[in-house]
């Protein structure tokens, strides 16, 4: 893949917007880019990423600072090449790559397919290693689609004119065409400077209505990191914990009802029961667990959980609702 060029701003305003990034507990294994400016902002790396050598300047060099394009995520280690480029990139002034699948302002979801915008793919993939201790598709990117999570800047008060370069890929999570195991999300990451803002959560949530969409229980591929299994893990709960307090007809859930309300997998659903420690002690003649209302509410409240669903379902594009029933179900 050849070096290009990206991003957009003035070293000044380089300097004077630094972020401190999220650092992973573990000691990282060395670094070969050691920051990146992504757009008009600096932040630290963790891991190394698969940029080509003449980018390092040889395999055992490192390069002080990346930059990278807000837009297309084209790189280059040199400010003016990105500087030449930020004013000339052909996606400066376009909606992100792909199709809306998803839109509740500020924050929008974009599919992309991999066979597509393979270029677009492949620089994403290399930039989301610098905080990826695990991902490990850089180039073959084809089986893969791809969802940008998007937010859209307002208007400043009192101004008519929208921002200049209105939108930013905060984050994406990717998933394979066609995975035998139902995976409904390979990886997932939010970029450092929007962490710790519930954003993730987002993503999740677009993963599972595809899922529901496709009338398929799905679920992350595993294993999971540590971080993502503390990020999915209060997501399950939420989910299933909202689900049950929704259902005004009924007082005590199987597993399995659970699974088919929420389309997460059977066995998510009992990793999240036991985290609540809402199980019933005693199983029902056919061996099925159970979990009461009562229980599950004095949890949400012990815990001050949001029972608004992260993603609007009616914001999904494009998607009709599925026809199947939860017999139907696929595993």
């Amino acid at each position: 893949m050849p070096v290009v060029v990206p991003a957009s701003p003035i070293q000044n305003n380089i300097s004077a917007k630094v972020r401190d990034s999220i650092t992973p507990k573990k000691n990282p294994p060395d670094r070969n880019i050691q920051n990146v400016v992504l757009g008009d902002i600096l932040f630290k790396t963790w891991y190394p990423s698969f940029y080509p050598e003449e980018l390092m300047n040889g395999s055992r060099s490192e390069t002080e600072r990346l930059y990278v394009c807000r837009w297309c995520f084209k790189y280059s280690k040199e400010i003016m090449p990105y500087m030449v480029h930020v004013k000339l990139c052909p996606m400066k002034d376009q909606a992100p790559a792909g199709r809306l699948i998803y839109d509740k302002e500020p924050y929008s979801v974009y599919e992309v397919d991999g066979d597509d915008q393979k270029l677009f793919c492949q620089n994403l993939s290399l930039f989301a290693k610098l905080f990826l201790d695990n991902k490990s598709i850089f180039y073959d990117v084809t089986t893969f689609l791809y969802y940008l999570l998007v937010f859209t800047y307002p208007r400043k008060p009192g101004s008519t004119q929208a921002p200049s370069s209105p939108q930013q890929v905060i984050g994406f999570f990717s998933k394979e065409k066609m995975s035998w195991d139902n995976n409904n999300l390979a990886c997932i990451l939010v970029f450092p400077p929007w962490q710790r803002r519930g954003l993730g959560k987002i993503l999740m949530g677009v993963s599972y209505e595809l899922s529901k969409r496709e009338c398929k229980l799905g679920g992350p591929e595993k294993p999971l990191s540590d971080l993502g299994r503390r990020g999915y893990l209060s997501f399950w709960c939420a989910t299933v914990a909202r689900y049950i307090l929704s259902t005004p007809a009924k007082k005590t859930f199987t597993v399995n009802d659970i699974s088919e309300g929420t389309y997460l997998l059977p066995e998510d659903v009992v990793i999240a029961l036991k985290e609540m420690n809402v199980l019933n002690s005693k199983k029902r003649a056919d061996r099925t667990v159970l979990t009461s209302k009562a229980k599950v509410r004095d949890w949400a409240i012990a815990n001050n959980v949001d029972l608004t669903p992260v993603v609007d379902p009616s914001a999904m594009v494009d998607y009709s609702e599925p026809e199947a029933n939860a017999s139907q179900l696929t595993m």
